[in-house]
């Protein structure tokens, strides 16, 4: 069926609701939960100790 969509089925549950890609807020909240995932693989590898030097000194 390629008709416009009845409201019966925009009720949408469970993480549907938050991260569907039919909503306006689900969309949202893929790209916040996205740009934060970057964020926290950036942070991780500039805050990681560097206790092994990359090249060793001869």
């Amino acid at each position: 069926m390629s008709g416009p969509e009845t409201d019966a089925q925009l009720h949408f549950t469970a993480i549907k609701k938050y991260f569907g890609l039919h909503t306006l807020t689900g969309r949202m909240n893929c790209v916040l939960a996205t740009y934060g995932g970057i964020a926290l693989i950036v942070l991780y590898f500039k805050l990681r100790s560097k206790k092994t030097p990359a090249v060793k000194a001869t």
